[in-house]
């Protein structure tokens, strides 16, 4: 209840402008540490030109791909390690149920 003596409305699920913002941060993130590590990695300290050469393209092109293909990868084992985290927090409550329940 809350001041006024009425119901405070429960919310369905987690608030959606706090995942999409939080996903934005995340995705901004990336973003910037990918580009100054690509960056750091494959643009010549010499600029002379205004455009990057070609060894310099294929570099970022690669290095784009490795950092994505690694975040993936890292993101897969985090949501593997989250399930088994989420089965075993339910397998304690049945648990903790089944006890409490004599």
């Amino acid at each position: 209840m809350n001041f006024f003596g009425k119901e405070d409305p429960k919310p369905a699920g987690p608030d959606p402008l706090f995942a999409a913002t939080t996903e934005m941060e995340m995705y901004t993130n990336l973003f910037n540490k990918m580009a100054s590590t690509c960056f750091e990695k494959c643009a010549s300290r010499k600029h002379k030109e205004n455009d990057l050469a070609l060894g310099e393209m294929s570099c970022t092109d690669r290095c784009v791909s490795k950092y994505l293909e690694a975040q993936e990868k890292v993101g897969v084992v985090l949501q593997k390690a989250n399930e088994a985290q989420m089965a075993q927090q339910q397998n304690l409550a049945e648990m903790q149920n089944a006890v409490g329940g004599r």
